[in-house]
């Protein structure tokens, strides 16, 4: 016997010219930040909140990072392979800067891949010195463009030039601070 409703509606006929209205969503708690505003939740009808999501933490963060500013100038990465005590030097300096080479190092050569570099620490560092370290930096790219890249082996084994004597100079344009990236140490047991 047919009543002339649907067999699954429950309650009065939603009003079709009722629009969404925003409500203050209820998951946010009072512990998480007041900027960027908390998502609403949208109601259908009177009595049927549907929650929007809250913004992943990645997206707030990115909504309240500042813009970098314009006038810097553009840079570009480059990574170096060193032992402790290269390293103990760039610490010393602040991790600002290389210290000047050896009188049988005519070269600074800083490598412009972090895969090249993992490789020349782990592989020559580690064996020779007894750990070897990555790290990374970047160098105003225009001043970079003066040194010519070097392919010491397969397509991606290239390395920056920079003549020992042009060295200070060279730190001068270093942009930030000189980061370790990645340490390595010999296998336990050898």
């Amino acid at each position: 016997m047919h009543t002339g409703a649907a067999p699954h509606a429950i309650g009065p006929e939603p009003d079709s010219r009722r629009a969404l209205s925003p409500r203050p969503c209820p998951l946010a708690t009072p512990d998480e930040p007041k900027s960027p505003p908390q998502p609403q939740a949208w109601t259908v009808g009177p009595e049927i909140p549907v929650p929007r999501p809250p913004l992943p933490r990645t997206v707030t963060s990115m909504i309240a990072t500042p813009r970098p500013d314009e006038t810097a100038p553009a840079t570009r990465t480059l990574w170096r392979p060193t032992g402790p005590e290269e390293l103990a030097l760039v610490e010393a300096s602040g991790w600002r800067a290389w210290p000047p080479r050896l009188p049988d190092q005519p070269i600074f050569y800083p490598v412009l891949n972090e895969d090249y570099a993992i490789r020349i620490a782990r592989d020559w560092n580690v064996p020779a010195s007894g750990v070897g370290h990555v790290t990374r930096f970047e160098i105003e790219a225009d001043f970079a463009e003066r040194y010519p890249v070097r392919r010491a082996g397969g397509e991606t084994i290239l390395e920056l030039w920079v003549p020992a004597e042009e060295l200070a100079e060279f730190n001068r344009h270093i942009v930030g601070r000189i980061e370790l990236v990645r340490s390595f140490h010999p296998p336990q047991g050898s």
